[in-house]
């Protein structure tokens, strides 16, 4: 049997080459079968092998005594896991000890989101009469429009705008594309920043990507945090916000105005519908605060 940690270095392969894993992912994945390793040091169990069901029950005790969330717990069970399952479908094990394990239950959280009318709010604070005003206006736009990622947004070319049919392609999680429309307002708002404020901004630098910053060179996820930290402060509102909200918002505000599960699922590029019913939730919350204001009898 091969070395564990080359072993490791054929799983990493596989995520990279076969499952098409952002570079993120697998970082994660590596960091959560170097620490199992660790604990295997620990036990003295040399072989991956050698490990039994009792064992891995022993790591998942040990990742409770170590006061992990339930997240990382599960994410790191998960892992192992998936590890073994890759090893027996190459035929170099024939058990799988993680397999009878189960993941912590997670607590759900449901997803912070904007009221449409704190949105109104946001969106009029913005100072169009400047490039990064007209940028900023387009930026929350297309977010809102469309429910993309902060890092899809930030991957946006200009060849990925269909003005024709109002769509733009997007480059998703393990390079799945998908194509998601796009109104009027966002329309208005990226005709006006690519003919005006983006000119600007870009001055003689030459790069394909929709969103720039003060130099002109492609926004950053990191660079669109702080442009929303900025507009929030200028806006006024106590709400302690991240960009992710919008993506959040988009899929609320669709599901309460009568949108079907499966198309904001695919809108959202979730791989499975059950991503996506976390928001079912808050639209129940919705529902319930709504019905307790107006019901006579609530």
């Amino acid at each position: 049997m091969k070395d564990r940690s080359v072993l490791l270095t054929e799983f990493i392969e596989y995520l990279q080459l076969e499952k098409n894993f952002s570079q993120h992912t697998i970082e994660s994945y590596k960091k959560d079968i170097l620490d199992f390793f660790m604990f295997m040091d620990e036990q003295i169990i040399v072989k991956l092998s050698d490990v039994t069901i009792q064992d891995a029950r022993i790591y998942l005790t040990k990742l409770f005594e170590n006061h992990y969330a339930r997240k990382s717990i599960s994410r790191k069970i998960s892992s192992v896991r998936t590890f073994y399952k890759y090893l027996l479908r190459e035929s170099i094990l024939d058990t799988n000890p993680f397999a009878q394990v189960s993941s912590p239950k997670l607590e759900k959280k449901l997803p912070d989101f904007f009221y449409e009318e704190e949105l109104d709010v946001l969106f009029k604070s913005v100072d169009t009469s400047t490039p990064a005003g007209q940028r900023n206006k387009a930026l929350l736009e297309v977010m809102y429009a469309t429910g993309i990622r902060v890092s899809e947004c930030a991957n946006i070319k200009l060849t990925d705008i269909d003005f024709s049919s109002s769509v733009i392609l997007v480059s998703g999680k393990g390079k799945k594309e998908r194509y998601v429309p796009f109104g009027h307002y966002a329309h208005e708002a990226l005709h006006t920043y690519i003919n005006n404020g983006r000119k600007e901004l870009i001055k003689d630098k030459v790069h394909p990507y929709l969103f720039v910053n003060q130099k002109g060179t492609p926004l950053t996820t990191r660079g669109i945090h702080y442009i929303f930290n900025q507009l929030i402060e200028k806006a006024g509102t106590n709400k302690r916000i991240h960009p992710h909200m919008i993506r959040h918002s988009f899929a609320t505000h669709l599901l309460n105005n009568g949108a079907d599960l499966r198309t904001v699922q695919e809108l959202l590029g979730h791989s499975s519908v059950s991503a996506t019913q976390v928001y079912t939730h808050v639209t129940k919350d919705h529902l319930k605060k709504i019905y307790k204001a107006h019901h006579p009898r609530a």
